[in-house]
């Protein structure tokens, strides 16, 4: 059960309308990385958490937080379109949707949402529940919310730095804490999961015996770069193996002929050269070895 509170969870109050901030501030809405991606994100998780108890409740809490934090940012954006598009325009514009254009706003805002928000980023684009992750593995999820805050919090310092407006920057400064905030608790229940033995540091904790033992400990050098073996994750305890100049382990990826019937461009004989001279490449340089 979900019971609205009509009061907001932190002021919301412009001192003046802005219809360009307005469709600036929508990313933090409907972006990727928007309050409404970890909203749905944090309910999927909770209601699909197998785990009654602590996680289960941080995980619900927070998700029901960020409900809040998209009505901020909804009742935010309606704010700053108030007086627009007739009032917020330049005088020598006399239509209404040409000056909302030229004033930055998004149209939509006008002739969809009358003047308030949309569940869309900064361009327009809806919102899409793709965006979330709930996998029901708690250590990957937890691993992707850290992620997801990081990112939110990220575009709202950006957000910051584009306004002078002190109600706006007030609420954002109320914002950037929560994402502090989050980003910590969910760091902190990664460390405790692992305490708990509930799951251990690589997701899943399965199939280790299963998987190619040759192939679990190196990392493959194929950029020009020469400096990735001088990082720690080469040394100390279960040190990964740098491979300086790896050899592909398959043949060629050549694709298998199309259904006739689909008209794909396609030669038996160039299909055949394209074998034999990659399995030739491959035995002279076994050769030399």
């Amino acid at each position: 059960m979900f019971r609205h509170t009509k009061r907001l969870q932190f002021e919301a109050k412009p001192e003046k309308p802005d219809p360009l901030y307005a469709r600036k501030l929508q990313e933090l809405i409907g972006g990727a990385y928007g309050e409404m991606s970890v909203t749905m994100q944090y309910l999927f998780q909770g209601w699909n958490c197998r785990v009654e108890g602590k996680y289960k409740d941080l995980i619900m809490d927070t998700a029901t937080e960020e409900i809040g934090h998209v009505e901020m940012l909804a009742t935010m954006v309606a704010r700053l379109l108030e007086g627009a598009p007739a009032t917020m325009t330049a005088e020598a514009v006399k239509d209404p949707m040409t000056a909302a254009i030229i004033g930055g706003m998004d149209p939509q805002q006008a002739i969809v949402a009358g003047g308030g928000a949309l569940l869309a980023d900064s361009q327009g684009v809806p919102w899409n529940g793709r965006y979330i992750v709930a996998s029901g593995n708690l250590l990957a999820d937890f691993r992707a919310n850290a992620a997801a805050e990081a990112q939110g919090r990220l575009q709202t310092a950006r957000l910051y730095n584009m306004t002078d407006d002190p109600g706006v920057k007030a609420m954002l400064q109320f914002n950037l804490a929560r994402d502090t905030v989050h980003q910590k608790q969910w760091l902190k229940a990664i460390e405790e999961l692992e305490t708990d033995g509930l799951e251990g540091p690589i997701v899943p904790d399965a199939l280790f015996d299963e998987e190619d033992q040759e192939h679990n400990h190196t990392i493959w050098r194929l950029s020009d770069g020469t400096d990735g073996k001088k990082g720690g994750w080469t040394k100390g305890d279960d040190p990964l193996d740098y491979l300086a100049d790896p050899e592909p382990l398959g043949g060629p990826g050549t694709a298998p002929a199309p259904d006739p019937l689909l008209y794909g461009t396609y030669s038996m004989v160039q299909d055949v050269k394209g074998t034999v001279k990659g399995k030739a490449q491959a035995a002279a340089k076994n050769a030399k070895k």
